[in-house]
């Protein structure tokens, strides 16, 4: 512009007008931005504080996307969380701004595929006018609405990625600008520390619900709980607190006593599951050094016993298996598996809680079996008096009894019928004195501190030497490891009963006992050469011993013949119907 023409523009008050007017419309265009600015950065702020007073994972994510869609002036926003395995994808999607319906006319939520998954492979801001014309856009189901403009940011915590935050579709139609990025990358940041702060309090919360846990088994046992119950809720609360799929205890200090006592989460096929080869399996492994093993996959460690084989257990993929400590011995492990499709929940674990857990658990199962051990005791100081008094006292007062009948029998001007009865009686108190001669020995069987094959063979020898004759006795099958405890008392018994029978009516001169635990039973028969069965021994006696039968889920069947002897078979079943 020349002299002239300034000269004549200044001159000219329409066009400075003009001029004002423009300058006017700018400095207030850039006046509303800074107030514009100004506003978002306060609503940031407000959203900053409103996302970090929660303490809730669940509540906070769901704050972040909806502070989110607000702020940014997106119609649509989410927010994915990563899982926790090697394989970063997509386990929980929470949304903002779709109605209930459409989410359920859409279907299954997204697990990180296309754009997402761009996203979380490459944890960088991605900023899009029209997400279809992304090479990496994976489409949206038949019943998706429709977007376009698109920004997505990475969401850290702790130093590492834990999601993305989604917004699309922005307000009157535009894109998202790079303000609108600063101030979603300012959000997830903040998110970010909100985010922590809620694992933070979670994690807190779980170490108090496992301390919790191990309280509420001390005061179990503490209450005279049998211990059989107390490991069912051991498996119990460990499975609920860890969010395992299954868990189990198994029993035993070496490989060849291995028991499955409790499962949880999983059909109790315990007939099946004791069937497996504990000797050779990570329960044994564990139990010889007497440190947690972890497993990423049970299918594919060669040392592992797999359970999935056994109908309606699932198929296991990570396992956890938790030495039961007494003292510097283990006593038997807690397993705790998940199936391969909740593997991200065996990551969020803590390992050191349910160890934890486990070592308080072995410790409280510790002071309730030495309980037992004291109540056993004074149970068997008891039997040892009840026994040195009938054999000090009730034996000798019968033996007298006994010896003052066969000098009365002995008076020359007794009738014989009288004398007849006189030995009658005398052959009564003999009999009587050996069935209590019996019971003294059977009372310190039970009384030994020894296995079943012990104890077995102890109670057939002491009836040998009140026969007088050998009983042979032959064991088939791994008797002492897998009868169960709660069938020995009832099998020995019934044993002293058999044999307690044949001494007093069979006038036997062979005797054969066999004991066996094979195909899923105890067996156990005792059989005779002797005249049969006496009516006198058909009664409580027999009774007695089927009762015993019935208790455990089994049966019992005498075979007997005038002049050919009698046979006894006990059986029981291995493992409870």
């Amino acid at each position: 512009m020349s002299v002239d023409d300034q000269a004549r523009g200044s001159s000219d008050p329409s066009l400075a007008a003009v001029e004002f007017d423009e300058l006017l419309r700018e400095v207030l265009g850039r006046v509303h931005g800074v107030l514009d600015e100004s506003e978002r950065l306060r609503h940031l702020l407000d959203a900053v504080v409103a996302v970090s007073s929660e303490l809730s994972l669940d509540a906070v994510l769901a704050r972040i996307v909806s502070a989110a869609s607000n702020l940014l002036g997106a119609r649509y926003a989410a927010l994915g969380v990563l899982t926790e395995g090697p394989e970063r994808r997509l386990r929980t999607f929470v949304h903002h701004g779709m109605a209930d319906e459409v989410v359920e006319q859409i279907g299954a939520l997204p697990t990180g595929h296309g754009l997402l998954g761009l996203l979380i492979d490459d944890p960088r801001p991605i900023r899009l006018e029209d997400i279809a014309s992304h090479p990496a856009s994976y489409g949206f189901p038949a019943e998706h609405p429709p977007m376009s403009s698109f920004l997505g940011v990475p969401v850290r915590t702790r130093g590492r990625v834990f999601g993305n935050l989604y917004l699309t579709e922005k307000s009157g139609g535009g894109d998202f600008t790079e303000t609108d990025e600063s101030i979603a990358e300012a959000l997830a940041a903040a998110a970010g520390v909100a985010i922590e702060n809620a694992t933070l309090y979670e994690e807190s919360e779980g170490r108090r619900a496992w301390l919790a846990a191990t309280a509420e088994i001390a005061a179990l046992l503490s209450a005279d709980t049998p211990v059989g119950e107390a490991l069912q809720v051991v498996a119990d609360r460990a499975r609920s607190l860890s969010h395992a799929d299954v868990a189990w205890v198994v029993t035993g200090s070496t490989a060849g006593e291995l028991r499955l006592e409790v499962a949880s989460g999983a059909p109790v096929d315990l007939e099946a599951m004791r069937a497996l080869p504990m000797r050779s399996s990570l329960a044994s492994v564990v139990i010889d050094s007497g440190e947690p093993l972890t497993v990423p996959d049970l299918s594919l460690d060669p040392r592992a016993v797999d359970p999935s084989s056994i109908p309606g257990w699932p198929q296991l993929g990570p396992v956890i298996v938790l030495p039961l400590m007494s003292g510097t011995t283990a006593e038997g492990v807690l397993s705790l598996a998940w199936t391969p499709e909740h593997a991200d929940l065996f990551h969020r674990v803590d390992p050191d809680l349910p160890a934890s857990f486990a070592e308080q658990a072995a410790l409280a199962l510790q002071l309730a079996r030495s309980r037992e051990d004291r109540q056993r005791l004074n149970l068997y100081e008891d039997r040892d008096r009840i026994a040195r008094d009938l054999h000090d006292l009730v034996i000798q007062r019968l033996f007298a009894v006994g010896m003052g009948l066969q000098a009365t029998g002995k008076q020359p001007d007794l009738d014989d019928r009288v004398r007849e009865r006189l030995a009658d009686a005398i052959d009564e108190l003999d009999d009587t004195i050996k069935d209590i001669r019996r019971t003294i020995f059977a009372l310190g069987s039970l009384g030994e501190d020894s296995n079943l094959q012990t104890e077995v063979e102890t109670l057939v020898e002491r009836a040998g030497s009140v026969m007088k004759l050998n009983p042979k006795l032959r064991l088939q099958g791994p008797v002492r490891s897998t009868v169960p405890h709660e069938v020995v008392p009832d099998l020995l018994a019934v044993l002293g009963e058999a044999l307690t029978n044949v001494a007093r009516h069979a006038h036997a001169s062979a005797v054969d006992v066999v004991l066996s635990a094979l195909e899923g039973n105890v067996v156990l028969v005792v059989s005779d050469d002797g005249r049969g069965m006496d009516q006198r021994a058909a009664g409580s006696g027999l009774d007695n011993m089927r009762a015993r039968a019935h208790r455990h889920g089994g049966d019992l069947r005498v075979e007997s013949e005038a002049g050919s002897g009698t046979t006894v078979t006990w059986t029981v079943p291995l493992f409870a119907p």
